[in-house]
């Protein structure tokens, strides 16, 4: 099943919506009293409110998608978890070691935003904005001290992710969620893919395309820790709780590494894509 918090001027907050069909979508909100009306909301209910709102959208009005903008497709996750440096490529075009360890910091709610939004920020700050195309996972039921083996059966659903990042700022401080949390940083969606649709998460082409122009082709193959491994990683010291999103990593192509290089300019466009899951645009403007 895929999901989406869609937007109209006749609502002030998103809505959850159940997407059937390419241009199909499902009000969760009305198919029963009490139904969740955010995608947090549904993933803390469990396997039987999904189910519930599965059998009920079966006879649901279908109305039409391609009318509705798109918020964030997480808007209250308990944690937005990121990870640095998960493929080898790309932390090698950044001159930056892969550790023991998974490079882990957190990125601020502010930086959510959604497919087709705009995302603006001062050039005073930065003219060096990026571009990371992700997988991102979304956990669905608390995962502690959990194995390799089954640290997939905590997944509750995958969505696209774009990190965007101001390189000079991430060169010139030690931590890092500053330069990837400015206000609308962390485009994600346009849609969250339940996991039974997705059977082998390291196996998906992941891809960004920035005005017209294809930056990075790769596979979630390439990652130097899988999402088992990463969940597995991450429960040891701390409870992921229900909607916590991760954000896996980038693969190479990033347009910091590049002769010359290629960064996010005012108008610019970028889509982020992962097949299967969905394409994620953002349009860009620099502010004088």
């Amino acid at each position: 099943m895929r999901f989406a918090h869609v937007t109209s001027s006749d609502h002030a907050r998103p809505r959850l919506v159940l997407v059937p069909g390419d241009d199909e979508a499902v009000f969760v909100d009305e198919l029963f009293p009490g139904a969740p009306a955010t995608l947090q909301a549904l993933v803390e209910g469990g396997e039987k409110l999904l189910e519930a709102v599965a059998e009920a959208a079966d006879d649901a009005p279908r109305h039409p998608l391609s009318p509705f903008g798109f918020a964030s497709a997480v808007l209250s996750p308990p944690a937005i978890l990121a990870v640095g440096l998960n493929y080898a490529a790309h932390s090698g075009e950044l001159g930056l070691k892969t550790d023991a360890t998974p490079t882990v910091f957190v990125l601020w709610p502010n930086s959510l935003t959604g497919h087709e939004g705009t995302t603006s920020w001062p050039r005073r700050l930065s003219e060096s904005v990026d571009y990371e195309a992700e997988l991102g996972v979304i956990i669905g039921r608390p995962a502690k001290d959990v194995s390799v083996e089954a640290a997939l059966d905590h997944v509750w659903g995958y969505t696209v992710v774009n990190d965007i990042t101001a390189r000079d700022i991430q060169f010139s401080e030690a931590q890092w969620s500053r330069c990837k949390s400015f206000d609308g940083f962390t485009p994600t969606g346009p849609f969250v893919v339940t996991a039974d649709e997705v059977p082998d998460p390291q196996d998906l082409h992941i891809w960004t395309v920035l005005d017209g122009r294809t930056l990075q082709d790769a596979s979630t193959g390439q990652m130097v820790r899988s999402v088992a491994t990463l969940i597995t990683s991450l429960s040891q010291s701390a409870t992921l709780l229900p909607g916590t999103l991760i954000s896996t990593g980038s693969p190479g192509g990033a347009g910091y590494s590049r002769d010359p290089q290629v960064f996010l300019r005012d108008h610019s466009t970028v889509t982020v894509g992962i097949d299967g899951i969905g394409e994620l645009t953002t349009h860009c403007r620099i502010l004088d």
